[in-house]
């Protein structure tokens, strides 16, 4: 009998965990952008396109500026596999190509949730992403289709 309830509990603990693993990565971030970008929302190939350094103007004409957390940042791992389906060392190489090509530069790099709120908000055309907390009326959510 004690064997059965070890083994329930077990099964229980480990249900819980994916239970709240699965929540946190679907609500702790949020792909935000300057407020004078007038797009509510895009496909996630368009934000593929943006953050492959493909895109270089929203369609108003404003020019778009990519920030992204560092390589290793475990929000960047996320942001990467769920929105754009990369792994973060797949968009490093695509962006060391365009660098190196001289065909184009790669995002800017920020160390932190603060700095990546700062910079978008005070960057017109500033597009990244931010954990849900950081979120405030100075910068604008973008939904992805």
């Amino acid at each position: 009998m004690r064997k059965q309830n070890t083994n329930y509990l077990c099964i229980l603990l480990i249900s819980l965990f994916f239970a709240i693993a699965e929540t946190k990565a679907e609500s702790s971030y949020q792909i935000v952008t300057h407020p004078d970008v007038n797009e509510a929302s895009i496909s996630k190939n368009y934000l593929r396109a943006i953050f492959s350094m493909r895109l270089r103007t929203w369609p108003n004409g404003l020019i778009i500026k990519v920030f992204v957390l560092p390589d290793d940042n475990p929000l960047h791992h996320s942001f990467s596999k769920e929105q754009l389906s990369l792994f973060p060392y797949q968009l490093r190489q695509s962006w060391d190509r365009l660098v190196f090509s001289g065909t184009g530069q790669a995002p800017t790099t920020v160390s932190s949730n603060e700095e990546m709120h700062a910079k978008i908000k005070n960057t017109p055309g500033a597009i990244g992403y931010i954990e849900t907390s950081y979120i405030d009326d100075e910068i604008h959510v973008l939904q992805i289709k």
